[in-house]
């Protein structure tokens, strides 16, 4: 009979994601995963089998969560189509300033990932490409819908300006990393509704 786990298996796995988060995939050795989780390293590999296997599961965790929050407000019928896009940009801002360590944001996730690992790691890209899809999706539909009823007055075409602002959701994380206070996030953030107003 297999012993049973000992340990919540979510709670560990939150915390790895963080770990990978605030420190990237390479940096994050399996000794702060142990710390992080409270797991033997016997315990992380009978479990999830490898750090690269972890870091997936972590990943997908990640975008799960994160990607609900973000198609939530996107297909919030009750706010217009800006003010869709307004929110997203509000919890974007909120995000990269709750989760600091000295004075930089950990970022974003799939971003992070995005830059050190897409190139060489084709499990990772494989599921950052689809998460980039479904949210480049969510803001495609949002936009069209705004064009459609003139709250977005920009002529360019909705696929363009669905990859202008997830392009400028990407520059926001790192700016947050890179010190970026709210006034500056919040900045940049209105210089892009402005772009969806001409």
């Amino acid at each position: 009979m297999a012993r049973p786990r000992l340990f919540d298996e979510e709670r560990a796995l939150e915390a790895a994601m963080r770990t990978f988060w605030a420190n990237g995939y390479e940096a994050t050795s399996t000794q702060d995963l142990c710390e992080a989780t409270g797991l033997g390293r016997s315990s992380i590999y009978n479990t999830f089998s490898s750090k690269h296997d972890l870091f997936m599961r972590a990943l997908t965790r990640y975008i799960n969560t994160t990607s609900a929050v973000q198609l939530a407000i996107l297909e919030d019928s009750g706010r217009s189509e800006v003010d869709r896009i307004r929110a997203l940009f509000a919890v974007i801002v909120d995000t990269e300033l709750e989760n600091r360590r000295d004075g930089r944001s950990f970022g974003c996730l799939t971003v992070n990932s995005t830059v050190e690992l897409a190139g060489r790691d084709p499990e990772a890209a494989k599921l950052l490409d689809r998460d980039t899809e479904a949210r480049l999706a969510g803001l495609q539909a949002v936009i069209e819908a705004g064009q459609r009823d003139g709250g977005i007055a920009s002529a360019r075409d909705a696929d363009s300006l669905a990859r202008f602002i997830n392009a400028v959701i990407g520059g926001m994380r790192i700016a947050g990393q890179a010190g970026a206070d709210r006034a500056v996030l919040e900045s940049i953030a209105e210089t892009a509704m402005d772009a969806l107003a001409r």
